[in-house]
């Protein structure tokens, strides 16, 4: 019995080296020159992990590079305040990671004297740091041996080897980071995970993956059975709920009021108007009516509806803009006037900015 299971470890041993084998020659061979690959500085790497979540390589390699110029060290990151944190990273959207980017880097720079730990493990314990952006730092600044798991490496692990649990179950998740442990090579972890997520960006991509060229073609579950259209599984749909935006852009000679979002909300701590929010489309001149703030004050002009899809929300969206005739007259405590100069240096959602743009066309 014990001559079975070491017999079956072996296999497996040599499956796994030749995987291993073949993917990094594919990587080495295939790989897109980005400037994270080029360094083993765990600030940096941690940075670009960070702008990558949730976010393609092509939106967000500009802003590693403004990020690294404005702030080269974790100790400049640190430094900074959290406006020009948000109004770097403006564009990108889930400004939680922004926040909590800024806030790990104070911790790193007072706690850790400006050094990020070099271990998975110590890792984990920053803010703003899961498994997956731990596993990269590790293994790609560290060399250590623990695989990184992301929607890439799920949809290759899931149609190469024929996985089928559900891959937004935790059950899933421990048993695809385990698989991926015993596919790792234990001498190049960093280039091993580098070309498992480069493999499922480039190669075994979502839709119309290149199965007629690909280096598992002949052992690969789903091409056998003709399930690249079924794996992974992900049986969960987000919900998305419609809401509805009416900003007033109020101004009074050259100045426009603007408010911080505090509430934990979409967008916490950027600028937007003076809003309105309503579970249904209505008129404007309904809500002017309605609302006491609005009194002396004119309506000059009314945007066009624009439409902004999060990941759980949609956003109808209209701008209205009004002109003070007496300044006494508004008085909402949580607003501020802003010049238009102001307003460009402020961070803001990408929607507002928009807005700004399409506005300054039509003068």
């Amino acid at each position: 019995m014990l001559f079975f299971i070491s017999l079956v470890r072996f296999f497996e041993k040599m499956k796994a080296a030749e995987f291993q084998k073949k993917i990094i020659e594919w990587y080495e061979e295939n790989k897109r020159q980005l400037p994270w690959r080029e360094t083993v500085d765990p600030y940096k790497i941690w940075l670009s992990e960070i702008i990558l979540q949730q976010t393609r390589v092509a939106q967000g390699l500009p802003y590693y590079l403004r990020f690294v110029k404005s702030f080269p060290t974790v100790d400049s990151l640190a430094n900074a305040s959290q406006q020009q944190v948000l109004r770097l990273w403006q564009g990108l959207g889930y400004y939680s990671r922004a926040r909590n980017l800024h806030a790990c880097a104070r911790v790193v720079a007072s706690e850790q004297n400006g050094k990020f730990p070099d271990n998975y493990k110590d890792l984990l314990k920053l803010k703003g740091i899961g498994p997956y952006t731990a596993a990269a730092i590790a293994s790609f600044a560290f060399k250590e041996p623990v695989a990184v798991v992301d929607g890439n490496v799920f949809r290759v692990l899931s149609r190469v080897f024929g996985m089928e649990a559900d891959i937004t179950t935790p059950k899933a998740k421990d048993l695809f980071t385990k698989k991926a442990n015993e596919l790792i090579s234990k001498d190049r972890p960093d280039l091993f995970n580098q070309a498992m997520m480069e493999f499922g960006a480039l190669q075994c991509v979502p839709k119309n993956p290149k199965c007629e060229e690909c280096i598992f073609s002949k052992s690969c579950v789903a091409r056998k059975h003709e399930l690249q259209n079924v794996l992974p599984i992900k049986s969960k749909k987000v919900k998305v709920r419609n809401r509805y935006f009416y900003y007033f852009v109020v101004r009074y000679k050259n100045k426009v009021l603007m408010k911080k979002r505090e509430a934990k909300d979409i967008w916490q701590g950027l600028y937007d108007f003076y809003l309105i929010e309503t579970k249904r489309s209505k008129k404007v001149s309904e809500l002017l009516k309605t609302d006491p703030e609005f009194k002396g004050s004119t309506k000059t002009n009314e945007s066009k509806i624009y439409k902004h899809v999060l990941s759980h929300q949609k956003l109808v969206v209209r701008f209205v803009e009004m002109e003070l005739e007496n300044i006494q007259t508004l008085k909402p405590t949580e607003l501020k006037w802003f010049t238009d100069r102001e307003i460009a240096a402020l961070p803001k959602p990408i929607l507002i900015a928009n807005y700004m743009v399409d506005r300054s066309k039509q003068k």
